[in-house]
């Protein structure tokens, strides 16, 4: 892992300072996605890595997915905060860092900050871009907020900014990015968050739960498109920022349940023969071939409990809605 450098930025003179820390240097972030994409597509099946995503473009979509009628989670994990940030603040207490794993736009942060009063807040993302708007956005918005931005790949290990003071952190992990994850995957972060937080610390946490196939898949084949377009943006950053000669064109982007897995399945199917090449490499695709982009798990509720016991967290509070789509969760790291 790089070593973390730390800069401030607040200009123009109207705008509130964010500390930016760096542990995603520009050259390693580029050789990283040609070698990561180079990795997945020589292999057999092939695959690209969700988190790649998420360039600016990238970001801009998700945001936008979140928004579509068909797309539950966001609005389903939205109005259990809402209605239950008291009892969230109640809980995780009032004297909290709060640290948010891929924060993105910084949505759903708003929802808990009056409520939950942190001493600092850390957004981590692997947008360097959308990052630093995002947080500069949010100190502009609650001034009486120490923000930081945190450019971090947290798939890997990486650690988290020291702050000044005694606060205990809490760390903030919505949308059910977990379930990108494959179970292991996920134990694994949750072993590495659990690790980085003092006894008495947090963590906070959505997941989306198993429900029926027909709502699972028309939320990631949203019929506007975006989901489509935030697969496909794959290809565009193999095209504009690795040199492929590809084309957006001549892929389809597909979704589906697999029930035996708990898990929804995105793909990129190739709609002719093509071959292109990649790092000295050449990528050879057969119609019909797939790359598979992107998983997404979907727990019980014990099912989940279950698996951050077994990283070491103790279950402390439950929230869901009342159709039990959606869980957010409270753990602590045992005193």
């Amino acid at each position: 892992m790089s070593q973390a450098l730390s800069s401030a930025f607040s200009s123009p003179s109207n705008r509130h300072r964010v500390w930016f820390h760096d542990q995603l240097a520009e050259p390693m972030e580029e050789q990283s996605l040609l070698e990561a994409l180079t990795l997945g597509l020589t292999d057999s099946p092939r695959w690209i890595s969700p988190k790649h995503f998420y360039d600016h473009r990238g970001s801009e979509l998700f945001d936008r997915i979140c928004q579509q009628p068909e797309y539950y989670p966001t609005r389903t994990e939205e109005a259990i905060l809402e209605r239950s940030v008291a009892a969230i603040a109640d809980c995780v207490g009032r004297d909290i860092d709060l640290i948010e794993l891929g924060s993105g736009a910084s949505h759903k942060i708003r929802l808990l900050l009056d409520a939950l009063r942190p001493h600092h807040y850390v957004g981590v993302d692997i947008s360097r871009d959308f990052l630093l708007e995002s947080t500069q956005r949010l100190a502009n918005d609650y001034p009486w907020l120490s923000v930081h931005a945190l450019c971090a790949d947290f798939t890997a290990p990486f650690s988290l900014p020291t702050l000044e003071g005694d606060a205990h952190p809490v760390v903030f992990f919505p949308g059910s990015s977990i379930g990108n994850f494959t179970p292991r995957e996920a134990m694994e972060l949750l072993v590495r968050v659990h690790d980085q937080l003092p006894p008495g610390g947090g963590l906070l946490i959505g997941v989306d739960r198993i429900k029926d196939r027909d709502r699972l898949e028309a939320a990631y084949n949203d019929a506007a498109g975006v989901t489509r377009a935030f697969n496909l943006n794959l290809i565009h950053r193999l095209r504009d920022e690795l040199g492929a000669e590809v084309s957006p064109d001549d892929f389809e982007h597909l979704a589906f349940y697999n029930e035996a897995a708990s898990r929804i399945e995105m793909h990129l199917v190739s709609q002719r023969d093509q071959t292109f090449s990649l790092d000295g490499q050449t990528i050879a695709l057969t119609a019909g071939e797939h790359i598979h982009t992107e998983n997404s798990w979907k727990y019980s509720r014990e099912g989940f409990e279950k698996l951050a016991g077994h990283a070491g967290f103790q279950a402390r509070a439950h929230w869901c809605d009342d159709e039990g789509l959606f869980d957010v969760h409270y753990f602590e790291r045992p005193v």
